[in-house]
């Protein structure tokens, strides 16, 4: 329902605009979009298949990489159809409903995605720096807990997001500039003071990211420090090639971040359009990575698709 200055009327949905005043952009990124976004989900589909399949493969570490596909998987599935469906047949109406729960999977498993990531560094860090102690540090009970305090505290501190903004009034504009529910999208359509759901959104994020962010460089950081004594003929170099491709992984899905909110923050400096791009390249171009650089590049995983293959075949 289209804003009327002349009504104050309760919004039961949103349109979101997406590049729909430069359809070019839509032409030139619904290709490229569609063939990440297949790759993100083949990828990551084969990687579980394998793991759940291979019994040779269910060890801590590939339960965290499972972990890590689940989060892209269901990530890429809330955004990218959407944003196609917007493309190809114009289809910008999302429910309110529909909108906050969109909110609500992209607030929480980004940080949960993060937080996967810090443990997997915690994972290499014991693995390269403490090897004759992993078998009894890093158990599948150890996996257990890593899980559940991904799930919890990623769910708990930014569930008040979406909540916040579902409990705003919307009395009339109903045009998100986005191709996404993004809470500020979102919430400045609203007739409401919105300080506190900007303010505790900036907090979570800067927390939950920032803390991560820090931890995992750290852990690194003793890694390469670990890596540099290595002693053995290819050890280091190994070690480096493996650990260097994953830091940079977690430095890409850290930039990208960084570089929408500070385009989000420059807006009148930039094109609108720059900080919608990011946002939706952000929930596809790091799902497609992840299973190549952590899953494929493993010897074992390349074996385990090997196998099934072969069975297949």
């Amino acid at each position: 329902m289209p804003y009327n200055s002349s009504l104050s009327v309760e919004v039961s949905e949103f349109l979101l605009n997406c590049f729909v005043r430069s359809p070019i952009w839509q032409c030139v990124l619904s290709l490229p979009l569609s063939l990440l976004f297949l790759l993100a989900m083949g990828a990551n589909a084969t990687l579980l298949i394998t793991i759940w399949l291979e019994t040779s493969l269910h060890q801590p570490m590939y339960y965290l990489l499972s972990l890590l596909s689940l989060l892209d998987i269901v990530l890429c599935l809330t955004v990218i159809p959407k944003v196609l469906v917007i493309f190809w047949f114009d289809l910008q109406p999302i429910s309110f409903s529909a909108c906050f729960l969109q909110m609500f999977i992209m607030n929480s498993f980004l940080p949960m995605e993060s937080c996967t990531f810090l443990v997997m560094a915690y994972d290499r860090y014991v693995a390269i720096c403490k090897p004759l102690r992993y078998p009894s540090i890093i158990t599948n009970q150890f996996v257990a807990k890593a899980v559940v305090f991904i799930l919890t505290r990623n769910a708990f501190l930014t569930a008040p997001i979406p909540i916040l903004s579902a409990q705003l009034q919307y009395c009339g504009k109903n045009i998100i500039e986005n191709c996404i529910c993004a809470n500020l999208s979102v919430s400045k359509l609203s007739c409401n003071n919105v300080v506190l759901n900007k303010i505790y959104q900036l907090i979570v994020a800067w927390t939950l990211l920032g803390s991560d962010l820090i931890l995992i460089f750290l852990s690194y950081t003793f890694i390469l420090r670990a890596v540099l004594r290595l002693k053995a003929k290819g050890a280091a170099a190994k070690a480096l090639s493996t650990c260097g491709s994953h830091f940079i992984l977690i430095l890409f899905f850290s930039t990208i971040l960084l570089v929408f909110i500070f385009t989000h923050m420059a807006k009148k400096k930039v094109s609108p359009d720059i900080p919608v791009l990011l946002n939706v390249l952000h929930h596809v171009i790091p799902a497609a990575l992840n299973p190549i650089v952590y899953g494929v590049r493993t010897q074992e995983i390349k074996q385990g698709i090997w196998k099934l293959l072969r069975k297949g075949g």
